[in-house]
């Protein structure tokens, strides 16, 4: 076997090897921030009825939406702030150390909220505190899921990155079905002035104890192999600088933020689409013939994002066999094409067409969910993937994705064109697709920086044997 490390030009010190124990409960530490944040996500968007009574009661129903809406949109205003302070940060001290913050800040911010005062007892002030609390979690949030997406990525082994990466984006939909069930739930056996009166409460409420599971199992965990590697080739006691991680993040790999970018901007926009708009356009938006109601339309968002959780891991582990690229490309390509009939199904009223629409929509989105967390980390080497990834991706959707709902709603209005959500969707795949034409194929290959990792020493010395 030495003469095979010979020959092979790779030894096993050369290779990382991370057990399956550790791994999995890297999975899991990274997801179940995911799972807070998007439970967060999932109560607010399908309660954004109720927070408009409760919060914006002098407003017309109508402008009371765009600015429940706004205030939502604003939050992601300051995540590219977020990943400016957190990315950096975790590149310097560690991943995990962040990781665990963040998600401290994440499920304090949503406890928060359920116990603020609405209109009708601090007026003004009631708003304005959401606003207020919408803007930490925006902060925090900007820190979290490029760090997650890294996390991930560098526990992973390089043979089923994409099957691991795709459980964080399991996290997300797991989030968001939990805040929309118990929404449900909740408008099923509440009066409509008990859950505007008190039971909107609830839901923020048991955000606490899901954050406290994800601080105690990201705290339990060590740093992870490259970043270790990182830290022992340098003989320093911290990561990269934050000045260096700038100025190489700005200056040496602009072209894989705006590659990344724009993957991003297709992933995202599908998903606030689908998961911001959609409910409030089913039920309120379109004419009262063709809308359906919000027991309903919860219920049909639950059942597609069950079918999506059931669906998500499969792709990414195809996407470790024929690539991300081929993945990626479908549902760049599919955006454009079903973009526009995804929504003219969605106008059609009913709940066998919505439901249609809404599963269209949502297989276009798992190409981008299940394949993304383990692209983009590929695109940035190990002394910046933190503050790379945070920064890149905070930008992106903010700018692009965040914004959707409230500008979707704004244009609906103004110009009287229900069709406006397909457009975006069929601009976001173009998007997509031009930028995984310029994406470099990273399946099943070492992280840039970063020594080749497999999970067994088995698996490593066939590795030195095929080399």
């Amino acid at each position: 076997m030495a003469d095979e490390e010979r020959d092979s030009g790779l030894t096993l010190d050369e290779i990382t090897i991370t057990d399956e124990a550790t791994i999995r409960r890297a999975v899991g530490a990274a997801a179940i921030g995911n799972v807070t944040e998007w439970y967060d996500f999932g109560v607010y968007s399908y309660l954004v009825v109720t927070i408009t009574k409760v919060f914006f009661t002098d407003l017309p129903p109508a402008t009371a939406t765009v600015y429940a809406f706004a205030v939502f949109a604003v939050s992601f205003l300051v995540r590219p702030l977020g990943g400016l302070f957190f990315g950096p940060l975790g590149d310097r001290i560690g991943r995990t150390k962040v990781l665990s913050i963040t998600v401290i800040l994440m499920a304090a911010g949503t406890t928060i909220l359920g116990l603020l005062p609405g209109y009708a007892t601090i007026g003004i002030a009631a708003p304005l505190l959401v606003l207020l609390v919408r803007l930490i979690q925006g902060f925090s949030t900007g820190g979290e899921y490029g760090g997650a997406m890294t996390f991930i990525a560098e526990y992973a082994p390089d043979r089923r990155r994409g099957f691991l990466g795709s459980w964080l984006e399991f996290g997300t939909l797991t989030g968001y079905a939990l805040g929309a069930g118990l929404v449900t739930f909740l408008t099923w056996i509440l009066t409509p002035e008990q859950l505007v009166s008190w039971g909107w409460r609830i839901p923020f409420l048991l955000a606490l104890p899901l954050g406290a599971v994800g601080l105690y199992l990201r705290v339990r965990l060590e740093e992870t192999p490259a970043f270790q590697a990182m830290l022992q080739s340098s003989e320093a006691k911290e990561g990269t600088p934050t000045g260096r991680a700038f100025r190489l993040i700005f200056t040496k790999y602009w072209k894989q933020m705006l590659i990344a970018g724009g993957v991003i901007i297709a992933w995202n926009v599908t998903n606030y689409v689908l998961t911001a708009y959609v409910p409030t356009y089913v039920t309120e938006t379109l004419p009262p013939e063709d809308r359906i109601s919000e027991t309903a339309s919860n219920l049909l968002q639950i059942a597609v994002l069950v079918i999506l959780m059931a669906v998500i891991t499969f792709l990414g582990r195809l996407s470790d066999r024929i690539g991300r690229r081929p993945v990626l490309m479908i549902g760049s390509v599919a955006l454009v094409v079903l973009g526009l009939p995804s929504v003219l199904l969605l106008r059609m009223g009913g709940v066998g067409s919505t439901f249609l629409g809404l599963l269209v929509m949502g297989l276009m989105l798992v190409c981008f969910s299940s394949t993304a967390p383990s692209t983009l980390p590929a695109l940035f080497p190990t002394e910046i993937r933190y503050g790379g990834l945070s920064i890149t991706f905070n930008l992106f959707v903010s700018a692009f994705a965040g914004t959707a709902a409230t500008v979707i709603g704004a244009l609906v209005l103004t110009t009287g064109d229900l069709n406006w959500p397909g457009y975006y969707l069929m601009a976001a795949g173009a998007v997509g697709a031009i930028s995984v034409w310029l994406l470099a194929e990273s399946a099943r290959k070492p992280l840039a920086g970063s020594r080749p990792a497999v999970s067994s020493e088995a698996e490593a010395r066939a590795l030195i044997a095929e080399r």
